[in-house]
């Protein structure tokens, strides 16, 4: 797999399981049991195979090197990658050249097209309710939507600073411009959410350039990072050593039922876990923006020679303490950021985790697309302030399953995913707004005590 946005348009009837099964002339045929195999655990050598569309690509070698990050890729060793490399591939001539040399052969025409672990069923009405998403024209973007997106927030990031230079620099101004440029970074950030998913533009190469300029000028941060880490949340969310976005377990927190009673019975304690629901709101909240993201945007754009992203953000620091500097103090301008920053932070942390801390966290289990997806992800009831509060990540099902989709088409094919669960009895989670705040501090209150009951009586 490329990244999202590396490759593979993907045709109705591309990824149906009733297509002819006849290797091509010359490939070897292979069984799921031997691509499991080479998943790259145990003894050297370390084989990694993985399937797309009956396909069989030995990736060992090729991982390494792999545009949307090696984590990602290996992500799927040993399994069906079929319905995640057709969520986050859009160009199909772009990712064949990656493609072709490593085919190694093909599934054995006795072999089933999906996995025998995995409700054959559910793959093929979930592969068809995508055909019928593309034959809708809802991955189309309304280019108007998101001009509008983003004037308004170089309209909030304009005021924030003009509040400053036309009524002072006393307290009232001086808050009144934090909470503007607030709401403006987090608009921002939902924004560049929208382009890393590729689904502003038609065209890969402007999704990428406004990106940028979005990301790292606007935000500060590196755009390549930023996709980087977001992928693999995408391809395995809340699978344990797979998503980095509950790599804080468990170094900060305990998370999941299991991972939790496994973590005590091992009597591993780094953080009070018992506790971890009232230091919650002193933590990760304020704090992830203002030191981690800073720190770690920063080593990753450096360490892997994203110069490009490294000179954009740079524009970002250079603008800000540029024309905030001629206004403010050294000692209020820094108080500005670092507080504008902790409000940023706890806006972002609470509406993204929302959906995924409540749900199962657990090893990765294989299972199929929509399952994966519907474990680990929640939504929020739909209203014009949650969408704009949010970013349309109330609707984080339909933007888990359908990742290239424009957020504005969510509604649409929120009736079509309800159908599809209802019909293989898979619950199908919406909560009002508040609920879903309140549930990110319940969940971490019991994983906290069964951690707690597990390391004292275990």
């Amino acid at each position: 797999m490329a990244p999202p946005g590396g490759g593979g348009e993907v045709r109705d009837g591309d990824t149906d399981g009733d297509r002819d099964r006849a290797p091509a002339a010359g490939m070897r045929r292979y069984t799921w049991e031997e691509i499991g195999q080479r998943n790259g655990r145990g003894p050297e050598p370390q084989e990694r195979w993985l399937v797309i569309d009956r396909k069989v690509y030995d990736i060992s070698h090729f991982y390494r090197r792999h545009p949307g990050g090696a984590r990602l890729l290996v992500s799927h060793a040993g399994q069906d990658a079929t319905d995640a490399f057709v969520a986050f591939h859009v160009d199909k001539a772009l990712v064949s050249k990656y493609l072709k040399p490593l085919q190694i052969g093909e599934l054995a025409p006795d072999q089933p097209s999906t996995e025998p672990t995995k409700n054959e069923m559910l793959v093929k009405d979930f592969r068809e309710l995508r055909a019928t998403v593309e034959r809708m024209g809802l991955l189309e973007p309304n280019q108007l939507f998101f001009f509008l997106l983003l004037a308004h927030i170089l309209l909030l990031d304009t005021a924030a600073w003009l509040i400053l230079f036309y009524f002072g620099t006393s307290l009232l101004p001086f808050v009144f411009s934090l909470l503007l440029l607030t709401i403006s970074q987090v608009q921002a950030s939902w924004l560049q959410h929208d382009l890393g998913h590729l689904s502003v533009f038609r065209k890969t190469k402007w999704n990428h350039l406004l990106h940028k300029f979005v990301m790292c000028h606007l935000i500060g941060a590196s755009a390549k990072w930023w996709t980087l880490l977001h992928s693999q949340h995408h391809a395995k969310p809340n699978c344990f050593h797979k998503d980095p976005d509950i790599d804080m377990h468990p170094f900060l927190f305990t998370l999941g039922k299991k991972l939790s009673v496994e973590l005590g019975i091992k009597k591993k304690k780094y953080m009070p876990y018992n506790h971890q629901h009232k230091y919650f709101f002193i933590t990760l909240p304020p704090l992830l923006f203002p030191t981690y993201f800073h720190y770690h945007t920063f080593y990753i754009a450096y360490t892997k020679k994203y110069w490009v992203d490294l000179a954009w953000m740079l524009t970002f620091y250079i603008r800000f303490f540029y024309i905030y500097g001629s206004l403010l103090e050294t000692k209020s301008l820094l108080a500005y950021y670092f507080i504008f920053r902790m409000l940023e932070s706890s806006w972002f942390v609470w509406v993204s985790q929302m959906n995924h801390i409540p749900m199962d966290i657990d090893y990765d289990k294989n299972l199929d697309w929509l399952s994966t997806q519907l474990q680990a992800t929640c939504n929020v009831e739909q209203s014009l302030f949650n969408d704009w509060f949010t970013g349309h990540l109330n609707f984080q099902i339909e933007h888990h399953l359908f990742p290239s989709m424009p957020r504005h088409n969510y509604w649409k094919v929120a009736p079509l995913v309800k159908s599809l669960c209802a019909k293989h009895g898979i619950e199908y989670q919406c909560k009002p707004l508040l609920t879903a705040f309140a549930d990110i501090v319940h969940s971490l209150k019991s994983s906290g005590e069964l951690w707690h009951d597990a390391y004292l009586h275990t």
